[in-house]
């Protein structure tokens, strides 16, 4: 089998690993037993791990050449979300090799990270190199929905299988950002994930006087929940500067030569420019409603409105946050949470935020490595229950003018080619020396 990481990723595409949530994913198994015996090619040990029938996990150990140091965590996941193949360019599950780019759903969310760990393990075996430490593999099922049968499962059953790690890697982080400075000239910003906000789903109730739309009703369920959620919508959050959120602005500033007044966020984010979207949805909470839901005939008041509500949550902030929440809805309305997923932090200045940027400028000297926070969430918020401090390093080198971010759960899905094998490079560079 080949260990080319364009072929593995290319492969790990055509496995339809659709996850529409609720239990209801396909295709998990087959991608896992497919990792395994990538793995197995490697030297390396797999174990298929189901936690509900084909909904699989694969987990490996790789022994280091010192066994006293803790072990990193390396983990994937290879459900995807779904894609109206209607939209697509070519079928979202081909693929296709084609432009300088592999297609498809999941091409950068995220099998061409689990690829390049692939590959870059296959590399290492073949040139008889072995990682400095041992290395933990986890390929998990369910990132996409809740985690329940994959990351979320395996920590709650098998966290054994972790208790030595000290430290994590996995998606969002390491991949080439262009900027530029002042001067106009070119900066390649590569942001590594330290934290993550928390997620906060909310129902919102509103109960009322049921009636004939006709006649006045002043205990309007719909009436009330409307304005709870004008009230969310309209709220403007306050400034939060979490240490991840604050290294950026700094780093990031000195890098671009811009002046960073941490008293005045808004107006450093503007001086920013384009590295301004990297940090703009971290620097406060936010609330957003996203489904209303009342009535079944227009000419009747219903006794009922619901609405859901997504709230992400910086580190430390979750307590304040549905505190204002609270108080904007008013007590009229009902609070209760649909999912709940406390904040990720990392350490910043850390031998393995160290190690990570040492193995990036490996392969681009002008590299210029900064921390930062992810607006949603992964699987880190189950890995870093255990402790485990948990980074968003999955090395990728883009193109200028490649809209990555736009990537992941979007059309026409796709990675460079010569950004997996940068990114094979890199992770080659951090399991040695890390």
């Amino acid at each position: 089998m080949t260990a080319d990481v364009v072929d593995l990723c290319a492969q790990l595409v055509r496995f339809d690993t659709t996850n529409h949530g609720a239990g209801d994913a396909r295709g998990e198994r087959d991608a896992a037993e497919f990792c395994a015996t990538v793995l197995s090619g490697a030297g390396i040990e797999p174990t298929i791990l189901e936690s509900a029938p084909r909904r699989a996990n694969v987990v490996a150990r790789v022994p280091g050449t010192n066994p006293d140091l803790p072990a990193l965590l390396v983990q994937g996941h290879l459900d995807v979300v779904p894609a109206d193949a209607s939209e697509w360019t070519v079928d979202p599950f081909s693929g296709t090799v084609t432009d300088g780019y592999v297609w498809g759903r999941g091409a950068v969310d995220m099998k061409d990270f689990c690829a390049t760990v692939l590959a870059a393990l296959h590399s290492l075996a073949a040139t008889g190199r072995r990682p400095r430490r041992d290395i933990v593999l986890a390929f998990v099922a369910d990132e996409e929905d809740r985690g329940e049968y994959g990351a979320h499962w395996l920590t709650t059953h098998h966290p054994d299988l972790f208790a030595d790690c000290a430290a994590a890697i996995s998606e969002s982080g390491g991949y080439t950002y262009h900027v530029r400075d002042t001067n106009g000239r070119k900066i390649r910003l590569y942001p590594i994930g330290t934290a993550e906000r928390g997620t906060a789903h909310l129902k919102l109730t509103a109960r009322g006087r049921a009636g004939h739309g006709s006649r006045r009703n002043d205990d309007n369920a719909v009436t009330r929940l409307v304005g709870a959620v004008h009230a969310l919508a309209a709220h403007n959050w306050p400034i939060v500067l979490t240490p991840t959120v604050e290294a950026f602005l700094e780093r990031t500033g000195k890098a671009l030569g811009v002046d960073i007044d941490l008293q005045d966020v808004d107006a450093t984010l503007d001086r920013l420019g384009d590295a301004a979207p990297l940090v703009e949805s971290t620097v406060r909470n936010s609330v957003t409603p996203t489904v209303l839901s009342a009535g079944y005939k227009v000419n009747v008041i219903p006794g009922t409105a619901e609405a859901r509500v997504d709230g992400r949550v910086l580190p430390g902030t979750e307590e304040a946050l549905l505190s204002e929440v609270d108080a904007l809805i008013g007590p009229d309305i009902e609070r209760e949470f649909l999912s709940r997923s406390l904040p990720v932090q990392a350490p910043v200045d850390s031998p393995w935020f160290d190690a990570m940027s040492d193995a990036l400028r490996s392969q681009d000297p002008d590299a210029v490595v900064v921390p930062y926070c992810l607006g949603g969430g992964t699987d880190a918020k189950a890995f870093s229950q255990l402790g485990i401090d948990c980074y968003g390093f999955a090395p990728l080198w883009l193109p200028e003018g490649f809209d990555y971010r736009a990537m992941a759960h979007g059309i026409d899905e796709r990675v460079p080619v010569e950004g997996l094998r940068f990114g094979t490079r890199v992770l080659e560079h951090l399991l040695v020396h890390a």
